[in-house]
This record gives C-alpha cells, structure tokens and sequence, in this order.
C-alpha cells in the first residue's frame, strides 16, 4: 500500500533526461516506485493525466531568517513550487546575537534586504542567542516547506567585535579566532554555509556597510576554513562590484575565491548580475568560472532568470513620495481613499505640478523615488494579465510619452492610475542593458551558473523574485517571444538536482527510487503567473508584494500535499533541514 500515489502523468525527473511517462509510489515520505504503471493500491492517488510531475524546486536565496519565525507558511515561495529554501545569504541573519542588540539586527536586515522593520520587532519572538540556539528554534516548527540556513557574516562578526565589527573595523587575530570557532561550530550544528557581503550597496538603515565588506583575506580565509572543518558547507557571497559599484573589482574577487575554493575544497557561490557600467563583464566571469571547473575549482554564479530591479506603482514604492500633496494626502487617507484621491484630475494637475521637498539624507525609500524621475526610460508598463519582463524599447514610460507628445513624469502617473490604481510597472535596473533577455539566456545555459537571486522573504515591497520558478517555466520554456525558448528538461534542472546538490541536499532535486518525495505536478499548458499585487498581510501591518500562479494542482513535501490547485491545505510537513543530505 502507497500513502500516495501521482500516476498518468509526464514525468521530468530533475536529471536533464527527456520527459517521460510514469507513475510514482510514495510511502513514509520517500519514493518507492517509479514505473511506467503501478501496481497496487494507494491511501491517496493524484491523477496527473496532461500534466507534467517535476521534483519541488530548490531554492537557495530566499532571506526567510526572520519570517521562518513566525510564518509556517513560508510564503511567496511556498506558491511557486518551491519545496526547500536556503536562507541566511549576503551576510545578513539574526544569528548569533548579543542580548539587546536585536534592534541593530533588525535595522541591518531592513537596511540591506528592505524587510520593514516593524514587521520584523512584532513577528520575531527571540529565543536565541548562539546559532545552534537559532537552529533549535527553527527546528521543531511545522513548515510548508524544507528550511535550510547559513551563518551569515554580519551578526557573527557584530558578536564577537561588538561595536568593532559593526563598524567594519579590522578584526584582530583573536578576533578571527573566535568567530572561526563559532563558523565551525555552527556547521557542525547543522548550518549549510557560511554567507558575506562585500558590495558597497548592502547597507544597513543607518548607512553602514554590513560587517564584514572590509574584511580581510586573513579573515575571509579562517571562516572558510572554519566552515569546511565544520563538514560540508558552502561559501556564499555578494562579491564587491556586484552592482556595478566598481567594475575592477570583480577580477580581484574572482581571484581570492578561486583561491579559497581550491584550499578548502568549498563551493563558492556569489551573485552575478549584468550591469549597465560594464555590460559585458558577466561573460568574463562565467569564462572565468568555467576555466576554474577545469581545473577542479567549485565557483558557482549565482544568476537570475528575469532583469533584477523592482516594481513600482501607487500601491508601492514610486515617484511621487515626495511631493507635499502626496504626502498629505497618504498621511491621512486608507489606501481605497487615497486612490480613488490620486485619481482626481484636480490632486493630479497639483501633484505634477508640485517640486519634490529635500530628500531625508540616507533615506532608501527617498532616494528611490528621486531616482525614478531620471529612470523613465527605463520604467515599463507590466501590462496585464500576462506580465512582461521583456519589454521592447518603445514600451518604456519615456517612449510612450514621446509618442502621444506628454510629459515623462504624467504619462507615469497616468500608467500608475491604470486598474483602479493598481498598476505595475517595472524598473529593471541589471540584467537589461540590451533591452533584453539574451545576457540571462546565455548565464542560464552556461554549465558553471545556478539559479539563485529569488529573494522571496526580501526586498517584499520592491520585487516578488520568489516567483521566478513559475516564470522560467512560463516565459522560458513556452510563451518567450523576443528570442529563443529554453528546453523544459533543462531549466526543472537547474531548480532542482542543480540547486539542491550545490548545498549537498542529495536526498532531493530528482524523482527517483530512495530520493525524498518533494515534487510538483503542473498542469504546464495552462501555468499562469498573474501581475505582482501589494498585500497587506505582514506582521504590524508591513506591505509586500505577491504574484499569484495557477497551474500547480498540487506541491508534495515529504509524501504530504502542502498545496492543492493553488491553495494551501494547512499541512506542515516541512522541516529544518541540518547540514548535507
């Protein structure tokens, strides 16, 4: 007998072979039988009949520190496929940490990933001090989904050195000492990796860099160290030059990972992005990656599949912010009435006609919206209902404008005001200095890249990234128009056995006899990703963006059914995932 069986349906392993037919036997949460017709009866039978049953996708930049605290759910990934996550990237955590100074966590984590802070005081219950203590936190929670965490650089760092690492000052050898011996003992306790950030752009609310962007190599060397003593981990980073704040500094970095890799025998994994600064420096990092892989070197880009930028509407971040009228008028009005206000020719014609007051020094949310009136030749329209993230040139805010003879900024307020105010539209900021999606085609296909960059608990009123395994399905596999499409086989792939085995999760990623029962079934003809939409729905009332799917009849974690036509069933059989698998 079967706890469950998915039959009738198309079967894409994860292995990069051709989709075939088969049916799958699921007991005690693993895969027993995989064949093309089973035999014997099942507690509970999915008929996958024109449907395609995929491994649940692994995703290994997700920031969900602190929702994984208070939010079982795990949400937005959760709704994309997703059946594990790696979290604990870019050197930002909330683990290990002094008592009474978790605010300073929380504005590093606001500052650097956009998560607002008031969602992070109200949501997080600390119960931890020490990383193993986070870990055993975690750990016992019913989840959605896997969760799987690094010990990130700038909590570790503030820990040992206090107000020292916090202000990026040099660590002392007795300094390396002891956040070595933490790094080791939290691998030992479970942790995937050890993360850092070095790009000039993460910085915390206050402006500060995140510990550890100086570091030294004397220290970035001992905590590698430290990790691989502590078993198998990886390496992770946003390496200096990531957006394009130096465009030398990439070659240098390239240097010292290569060197680290090839000592302790870690993966290195670091973000790649194409930048409009130097717009063809990517492809040398791939060769450079590449070269590496021959000679038995592990440099993992991580790439992204859609331009990294953000979304911008009424309901969100945009270019208005700053005008006194906005202003007023947001301060005192629900959002449906401030709305249906913005829509008021007479609020309009004052709005545009206002000058911005002086941005708060510092102040993200200011600079953005200064920003966004320089950009409009970069600000495209979404449309609806299907998305488009690759727009041509005559679609931005600035072309439309000139075509109908108006002004940039009030052809964006009037784009703004579409669906009852609602709109989207979209600003990508890297990977688009072509204007299209060739640049993200060539780093998906190259044999050194991973799939990574989803930030789906992070950057929540900016971006809605952790539906990027919908959209490598939908605009890669089958809808793309502007170019060529990407084999379906391939990028399940690189969501799944790819992702997974970069962390050693070897128990997952593949539909096979013995592997974990996490998969997918997909109603692939008809998967449907929906505009981003703002919820209200954090902790303290805190805004982030959603972006609906509609194709998936049901997501398996560990042989259970989190997740049925779209909805969630309330089961939780996801857990902390300690160290390789």
């Amino acid at each position: 007998m079967y706890d469950l069986a998915i039959v009738g349906g198309t079967l894409i392993d994860g292995t990069g072979a051709p989709a075939r037919r088969a049916d799958i036997g699921i007991r005690d949460g693993v895969i027993v039988t995989v064949a093309e017709r089973l035999d014997g009866p099942a507690a509970e039978t999915i008929d996958a009949a024109g449907m395609i049953v995929t491994p649940g996708f692994v995703d290994i930049h997700s920031h969900y520190d602190g929702q994984v605290t208070w939010d079982t759910a795990l949400d937005p990934s959760a709704s994309h496929g997703v059946t594990t996550v790696v979290s604990g990237n870019c050197g930002v955590g909330f683990a290990p940490v002094r008592p009474g100074s978790e605010d300073w966590l929380i504005e590093l984590m606001e500052g650097v990933e956009d998560i607002p802070g008031a969602a992070l005081a109200e949501g997080i219950e600390w119960k931890w001090e020490s990383f193993p203590e986070y870990l055993d936190a975690v750990d016992g929670r019913g989840l959605a989904l896997d969760y799987g965490v690094q010990i990130a650089h700038g909590p570790l760092r503030a820990y040992v050195m206090g107000d020292r690492g916090a202000r990026n000052e040099e660590a002392t050898p007795e300094d390396i000492e002891a956040m070595a011996v933490l790094v080791e003992e939290a691998v030992r306790a479970g942790a995937l990796g050890f993360s850092t950030s070095r790009t000039l752009t993460h910085r915390a609310i206050d402006g500060t860099p995140v510990p550890g962007t100086f570091a030294t190599e004397d220290e970035l060397f001992s905590l590698g160290r430290a990790a691989a003593a502590g078993g198998r981990a990886v390496f992770e980073l946003a390496p200096l030059g990531t957006a394009g704040e130096d465009i030398v500094a990439p070659h240098r970095e390239m240097d010292w990972m290569k060197r680290l890799s090839a000592e302790t025998g870690l993966p290195v994994s670091f973000s790649l992005l194409q930048i409009d600064a130097a717009p063809e420096l990517w492809k040398e990092m791939l060769e450079q990656s590449k070269a590496a892989h021959a000679e038995g070197i592990q440099l993992y880009p991580q790439v992204a599949g859609r331009p990294f930028g953000m979304i911008v509407g009424f309901t969100g971040r945009h270019a208005f912010t700053l005008r006194p009228t906005y202003e007023e008028l947001a301060a005192r009005l629900a959002r449906e009435e401030l709305l249906a206000e913005l829509a008021r020719p007479e609020v309009r014609a004052k709005i545009l006609a206002e000058a911005d007051r002086d941005p708060r020094p510092g102040d993200m949310s200011d600079m953005i919206a200064l920003g966004q009136q320089f950009l409009t030749d970069r600000i495209y329209p979404l449309g609806g209902p299907v998305p488009d993230y690759e727009p041509a040139p005559d679609r931005s805010v600035a072309a439309l404008a000139a075509a109908e003879g108006v002004d940039p900024m009030a052809k964006l307020y009037d784009l703004m005001l579409e669906d009852d105010g609602r709109a989207m539209l979209m600003v990508p900021i890297f990977g688009y200095s072509d204007n299209d999606h060739e640049a993200l085609r060539e780093m998906l296909l190259h044999p050194a890249a991973v799939i990574g960059l989803a930030d789906g608990g992070a950057h929540v009123a900016m971006v809605c990234d952790a539906s990027m395994p919908t959209y490598l399905l939908t605009h890669w596999a089958r809808d793309r128009r502007r170019g060529e499409t990407l084999p379906l086989e391939y990028l399940i792939r690189k969501q799944t056995r790819d992702t997974a085995h970069l962390y050693g999760l070897t128990d997952r990623g593949e539909v096979a006899e013995g592997k974990k029962a996490d998969l997918n079934v997909i109603d692939f003809d008809t998967l449907f990703l929906d505009v981003p939409r703002m919820a209200h729905d954090l902790p303290a009332g805190g805004g982030r963006l959603l972006q609906d799917a509609r194709g998936y009849a049901a997501t398996v974690v560990s042989g259970v059914i989190t997740r049925r036509n779209d909805k969630d069933t309330g089961a939780r059989p996801g857990r902390l995932v300690r160290g390789a698998r």
